[in-house]
């Protein structure tokens, strides 16, 4: 009984190291990031919040505060203010006077983007969100207006 173990023991072993001899010889699949290599994702692929403007430099933003009631982890902030009539920050009668997104609570679902009538709020493509101090997870309304360029490529659907 002890030896067909022993035989069983040893061609288990065998196998497994021809697994581990199979990928030893295979080119490695890690991609330098962020800046060196781009990385494919796809379309859909929720990243960094971004906020829009329109082409005449408005923002789309008209703070009716949708996407903070949707946010399932309250990890939004939006404050209103009255827009001046004589020089609009969006085109609506309000805008986002304070936008702010944690990073932290955010769990990146969409649901801000889905809420939003304007389209104002959307999760771009930029995945590297990597920080040194918790206060930088914290979006602020300037950041969000003028996110990083992502080093991506958008790969097709399958």
């Amino acid at each position: 009984m002890a030896i067909k173990e022993l035989v069983e023991g040893g061609v288990a072993i065998t196998q497994a190291m021809g697994v581990t001899f199979k990928h030893l010889l295979q080119k490695p699949i890690t991609v330098q990031s962020p800046d060196w290599e781009p990385i494919a994702v796809y379309p859909r692929f929720r990243g960094r919040h971004e906020l829009r403007r329109y082409e005449n430099g408005l923002e789309r933003c008209i703070g009716c505060q949708l996407c903070e009631a949707s946010c399932p982890t309250g990890a939004i902030y939006v404050e209103a203010a009255e827009n001046d009539p004589e020089n609009p920050v969006s085109p609506g009668e309000r805008y986002a006077k304070v936008y702010e997104i944690n990073l932290l609570r955010c769990i990146f679902c969409g649901a801000c983007q889905d809420a939003c009538p304007t389209e104002a709020i959307v999760l771009g493509h930029n995945y590297t969100l990597a920080n040194y101090d918790r206060r930088d997870f914290l979006l602020t309304k300037e950041e969000l207006l003028n996110p990083p360029e992502p080093n991506v490529i958008i790969r097709a659907e399958e």
